[in-house]
C-alpha cells in the first residue's frame, strides 16, 4: 500500500491522505490537498514531499508549528507510525499496511504496592500558586512563558483526544522527561481513558505507570516527586518495582473543585536527569490548565450535541433533499466554499432551491451562531428596497418617525443574503458594490459610516453576464458577486431524486395538516418522474401538497395529481390505457378545432371555449404542432 497519512483524532479524523510522488499540503485553505476549517492551521502549514522512499514533513512557517513525536521540527525524515500534530488534529505516518494505526503507547498499571526513593510532596500552600518556589529569576521567566503558550494554546482544543496528546507534547517542552502519560478518571475513579508516549523507544512500547503511586497521589490530593529511586542499594539484588526502574518520577493530580479528574506522570531512566521541585511545580500549574480545559471541553462537548439536537428539530425544513449525482456536486460545492468568508453566487431557475443552499452555507460556516437575513430584492418595491436595505435615520423623509436598522445591518457578524440580485435598481447596485468594497454602509439620512461585518450571498434566476451585455447590471459589482458561484440543476437533470423528493413533501403535508394519503402509487410516480418540471422543486411540493388535500385515499393515484403532469407523464399500470385514451381524445378535439381555425391558435381557442394561454399549455404538454405562422401571428408563440 502506498505511503499515507491517517488522521487520528481533531477535524482531520478518518481521513486519509495518500502521499505519492511530489508534493501535498496540508492547511486552513481549499487550495490544499487536505485541508479543514480548524483556527489553529495556518493557511499552508506544512507539507510532505517523497523522494522515492524518503518522506520529509517540512513546516511552512505555520503560526503554531509542526510537531513530530511531540516535537517540534521545521524538517525531518518521517518513519512508519511517526505522529504528527498540526492545529487540532493528530495524523499517523503509515508505510506499512499490515501494522496497526495506532494513536499512542499503550499503558499498563504495575501492580506496585510501596514506594521507594527520595518523595517530595507539594506543599497544599502551594497547590493553587505553584510558582513561588525557588526558582533563579531565567528559570522562573522561562517557566512563565511556557504555561502562558500552554494555556493559549490548549484553550482553543476542542477535541478530548487532541487535548492528551497535545499535552504531552507541550510538557515535554518544559520537562526534559523520557516517558509521560495523562491520565483521565471515570465518575466511579477508574482509569477511563489514556494517552502515553515513549519518547526513546516509540510507539508501539508499553508505559508501565505505578499503582502505588497513583494511590498515593490520589489520597493526599497532591503533587509527588520521587528522585533517587533507581540508585537505591537496598533494593539491590530485588526485582525492582516501576518506580525503581527509573532514576526519577513525578506525578501530578488535575482537580475541578474536589474532584480529581486524573493525573498526569512523567518519569526518566537517565541518572543524569533529575527532576526537582520546580519541575514539580510547574507541572502542578500545568495539570491545573489542564484540567479546566478539560471541564470547559466538557462543557463544549453538551453544549454542542445540544445544539445539534437542536439544529436537528427546526432544520428539517431547510434540509436539502437528494442524493443524486446532481446534487451531490452542490454538496461538495456547499463542504468548499462553506468555512471561507468568499462571496458566493447562486445562479439557477426558479424553484430550485437557491435559498436552501443559502442557508446550508451559513449553517456550516463559522458564522453558524450568528443571523442568517434574507431579502427579495424582486419581492419589494424599488422605492422602499433602500430603506429595508440601509435603513434610515429618524426625520431622513416622510414617514420616518424613528430610526430603523437595515437588512444589512441586522445581518451583523453572520449572512445577508440577496435574493434576485438582478432587480436591483442601478443606483442600489452602486451603493452594494461599496459596502463590498469598503466594509462599510450609511444609513439613509445618515453622516458617517457604519463599519460592517457580513458575508455575501447573492442569488438570481437570470443570467448576470447577459444582463452585464445589455447593460442592466453594473460589470464591476457582478465581478465582485461571481467570487465563487454555483449553478443549481433544475429537477428535469435530477430525477433520480424525484422519488425521495415526492416522499419528502407528502411527510411534509402529514405533519402539518390531517389527510388521508400515506403513499404514492407507482402509477403517480411514473407520472412524477416523466414530467417536465418547469417549475422545479417548487412545483412539485405544490403538486404533491394538492394531491394529499384533494385525494380521498391513503395511496396517491394519477386522478389526484394536477393535469398539466398526467399530460405529459407516461402512465403505467392498470389505469395506462384509460388515461392514454384520454390523452389521445384530447389531441383530437384541439387538432379539430386548428383545423376549423385554418390553423389560427385564437381561433381555436375561441371554438374551444378556453383562453389562449390554456390551449398553448395543453398543446405543448400534448406535443401538438400548429402552422408555425399562424403561432407568430397570434403573438403567443
Amino acid at each position: 500500500m502506498e505511503p499515507r497519512l491517517v488522521g487520528i483524532t481533531g477535524p482531520f479524523q478518518g481521513q486519509m491522505l495518500p502521499l505519492p510522488e511530489g508534493e501535498v499540503s496540508i492547511g486552513r485553505e481549499p487550495s490544499n490537498q487536505l485541508w479543514a476549517a480548524d483556527a489553529a492551521l495556518s493557511r499552508r502549514h506544512c507539507s510532505f514531499v517523497r523522494t522515492g522512499d524518503e518522506i520529509r514533513v517540512r513546516d511552512l512557517q505555520s503560526r503554531n508549528g509542526t510537531r513530530v513525536n511531540s516535537v517540534p521540527v521545521t524538517e525531518q525524515v518521517l518513519q512508519h507510525a511517526d505522529q504528527i500534530s498540526i492545529g487540532l488534529s493528530l495524523l499517523v505516518f503509515l508505510r506499512d499496511a499490515e501494522v496497526e494505526e495506532t494513536r499512542s503507547n499503550p499503558v499498563e498499571l504495575e501492580a506496585t504496592n510501596s514506594i521507594t526513593g527520595i518523595s517530595y510532596f507539594l506543599p497544599r500552600e502551594e497547590m493553587d500558586s505553584p510558582l513561588v518556589g525557588g526558582a533563579s529569576p531565567p528559570r522562573l521567566r522561562s517557566d512563565l512563558n511556557a504555561l502562558l503558550k500552554i494555556a493559549t494554546a490548549i484553550s482553543s482544543i476542542r477535541d478530548r483526544d487532541s487535548l492528551q496528546w497535545q499535552l504531552l507534547g507541550f510538557i515535554f517542552d518544559v520537562i526534559p522527561a523520557e516517558r509521560g502519560s495523562v491520565l483521565f478518571f471515570d465518575s466511579h475513579g477508574a482509569v477511563g481513558s489514556t494517552t502515553a508516549w515513549d519518547r526513546v523507544r516509540g510507539p508501539e512500547h508499553v508505559v508501565p505507570v505505578s499503582q502505588a503511586v497513583l494511590r498515593k497521589v490520589l489520597t493526599e490530593r497532591s503533587g509527588l516527586l520521587i528522585t533517587g529511586s533507581g540508585s537505591n542499594p537496598a533494593l539491590k539484588g530485588a526485582q525492582p518495582s516501576l518506580e525503581n526502574q527509573c532514576t526519577s518520577l513525578i506525578c501530578v493530580p488535575m482537580t475541578v473543585g474536589q474532584r480529581v479528574t486524573g493525573v498526569i506522570y512523567l518519569d526518566s531512566k537517565v541518572p543524569t536527569v533529575q527532576f526537582d521541585s520546580n519541575h514539580l511545580r510547574v507541572l502542578q500549574a500545568i495539570a491545573h490548565i489542564a484540567a479546566l480545559a478539560l471541564e470547559n471541553l466538557n462543557q463544549w462537548e453538551k453544549l454542542r450535541q445540544e445544539n445539534l439536537s437542536l439544529r436537528a428539530e427546526i432544520g428539517i425544513k431547510h434540509d436539502i433533499v437528494g442524493d443524486g449525482t446532481e446534487i451531490r456536486k452542490v454538496f461538495d460545492f456547499i463542504r468548499k466554499v462553506a468555512p471561507s468568508d468568499s462571496t458566493v453566487l447562486i445562479q439557477g431557475e426558479s424553484g430550485t432551491g437557491k435559498e436552501l443552499v443559502a442557508r446550508a452555507i451559513h449553517s456550516n460556516s463559522p458564522r453558524a451562531d450568528r443571523p442568517f437575513v434574507a431579502i427579495n430584492s424582486a419581492a419589494i418595491a424599488a422605492s422602499l428596497l433602500e430603506s429595508e436595505l440601509f435603513g434610515h435615520e429618524k426625520g431622513s423623509f416622510t414617514g420616518a418617525v424613528s430610526q430603523k436598522k437595515g437588512k444589512v445591518e441586522l445581518a451583523e457578524g453572520g449572512t445577508l443574503f440577496l435574493d434576485e440580485i438582478s432587480e436591483l435598481a442601478q443606483e442600489l447596485q452602486t451603493k452594494l458594490l461599496r459596502v463590498i468594497q469598503e466594509r462599510e454602509f450609511e444609513r439613509i439620512g445618515g453622516t458617517r459610516p457604519i463599519p460592517l461585518n457580513i458575508r455575501l450571498i447573492a442569488a438570481t434566476n437570470k443570467n448576470l453576464s447577459q444582463a452585464v451585455e445589455a447593460g442592466q447590471f453594473r460589470k464591476d459589482l457582478f465581478y465582485r458577486l461571481n467570487v465563487v458561484a454555483v449553478t443549481l440543476p433544475p429537477l428535469r437533470e435530477r430525477r433520480e431524486d424525484i422519488p425521495e423528493l415526492a416522499e419528502y413533501f407528502l411527510r411534509k403535508v402529514r405533519s402539518k395538516s390531517q389527510v388521508l394519503a400515506k403513499s404514492i402509487s407507482p402509477e403517480a410516480m411514473a407520472c412524477l418522474a416523466n414530467y417536465g418540471w418547469p417549475g422545479n422543486v417548487r412545483e412539485l411540493e405544490n403538486a404533491i401538497e394538492r394531491a394529499a388535500v384533494l385525494g380521498a385515499n391513503e395511496l396517491i393515484g394519477p386522478d389526484d395529481l394536477p393535469e398539466s403532469i398526467i399530460e405529459s407523464g407516461s402512465v403505467t399500470g392498470e389505469s395506462a390505457n384509460y388515461y392514454s385514451s384520454l390523452k389521445n381524445f384530447k389531441k383530437q378535439i384541439i387538432q379539430q378545432a386548428l383545423q376549423q381555425a385554418n390553423g389560427g391558435y385564437q381561433e381555436a381557442a375561441k371554438l374551444l371555449g378556453l383562453h389562449p394561454n390554456s390551449l398553448l399549455r395543453l398543446m405543448r404538454n400534448l406535443d401538438i404542432r400548429s402552422n408555425p405562422k399562424s403561432l407568430s401571428s397570434s403573438g403567443l408563440s
